[in-house]
């Protein structure tokens, strides 16, 4: 296992290699002066047989993958176990495979209960009639033939949540050591039809009859959504990355229990979305490094001017992942009346804990921030 920290330089021959080779890797990197680096985006890369955690810059101890797993857990509300952590640390599982260890778990304990039916549809041509004559398509395909084009519902597991599922399942065999539950679940739906599927087209709604089913929906959908292939099946390289800018505005969303995730609002031809409103404060999340005013850009102090004056808020706040420094800044964005007030805060997210010791702790000092 290599670790690797975001905004570091690649210096291993093998992934400085896969990355020129493969296009699906060059979004996650930059290039400079000959030199390729790493970007915002952390998490696992498994090429050629080896494993690369890209980790964030939050301190440089054993700690720090714990703590991106812990951001994980709360940012999309996935119940890990100590137990999972330890068979990572033991480095029996790499961290995608935990996700997955979760899914096979829940999936599995629904599945006992019963598959998921619902009334599908179909068009068929059949020597018997069933269900609705069409009479069109029966002029078109059976002038001569001694056949019955029809319309009928039938009650199946055939459906779209287990067309998912099985698709996830026979992605997540190419990367589990432990095969045997994620086997289980594929023959209990062995009556659901092989599909790909296309994660950006999903049209599943849950209702009181399979919302037992949405939490092993959302942990398939998030590891589906991160899980890059990146050269043939056979290779099995893939990335398993997370954009650390969104990260870590989910995560201080979910720290702060009466905020607001805000949608974009037109004003004339300005658009904006700031990150998180809280009571008569727009928190706006920034995942990079700030030590002191001076390192503020123009362009930042001008979004949170126009989120305060729009919004109608006088007090605005720029959130950063503390680095080395806290940092602790006040401004005052124009004068008089038009004056928004601008504070400049760091979270430190350095705690060496199990997952709720942390939780509460970072509560604790998002609590201190915006008091």
């Amino acid at each position: 296992m290599h670790l690797l920290y975001e905004y570091n330089t690649i210096t291993d021959d093998n992934l400085k290699s896969a990355i020129k080779n493969s296009e699906k890797l060059q979004k996650y990197f930059s290039y400079n002066w000959g030199n390729i680096k790493a970007k915002n985006y952390c998490g696992l890369l498994h090429v050629e047989g080896e494993d690369y955690y890209i980790l964030p810059k939050i301190s440089k101890d054993k700690t720090d993958l714990n703590i991106f797993l812990h951001m994980l857990m709360l940012s999309y509300d996935l119940p890990l176990e100590n137990e999972d952590f330890a068979s990572r640390e033991n480095q029996q599982d790499k961290i995608i495979e935990i996700f997955i260890k979760l899914f096979t778990k829940k999936l599995l304990k629904e599945l006992r209960f019963g598959l998921i039916k619902q009334y599908i549809t179909y068009q068929e041509n059949l020597r018997i009639l069933r269900g609705k004559y069409l009479i069109n398509e029966n002029i078109k395909h059976n002038f001569t033939h001694q056949k019955i084009y029809c319309e009928f519902d039938e009650f199946s597991p055939d459906n779209e949540l287990n067309q998912f599922f099985l698709y996830a399942i026979k992605i997540f065999m190419r990367h589990s050591h432990n095969k045997k539950e994620l086997k289980m679940c594929e023959t209990m739906l062995d009556e659901v039809s092989y599909k790909h599927i296309d994660i950006n087209k999903l049209n599943i709604h849950f209702d009181r009859l399979n919302i037992r089913y949405k939490e092993s929906f959302d942990i398939a959908l998030m590891i589906l959504r991160h899980y890059v292939p990146l050269m043939s099946k056979k290779d099995k390289s893939f990335a398993f990355l997370f954009n650390m800018n969104e990260l870590f505005e989910n995560f201080v969303g979910k720290l702060l229990p009466d905020a607001k995730l805000q949608n974009q609002k037109n004003f004339g031809n300005l658009r904006l979305k700031p990150d998180i409103m809280i009571d008569n404060l727009i928190i706006d999340t920034k995942y990079k490094k700030v030590a002191y005013k001076d390192d503020l850009s123009t362009a930042d102090k001008y979004q949170m001017f126009a989120y305060g004056k729009n919004f109608g808020v006088k007090n605005t706040m720029l959130l950063y992942p503390k680095h080395v420094d806290d940092v602790c800044e006040d401004l005052k964005l124009g004068i008089g009346e038009e004056c928004v007030k601008l504070a400049i805060r760091s979270l430190d997210l350095n705690f060496e804990d199990e997952y709720e010791g942390f939780v509460v702790e970072m509560k604790k000092r998002m609590e201190e921030i915006v008091r």
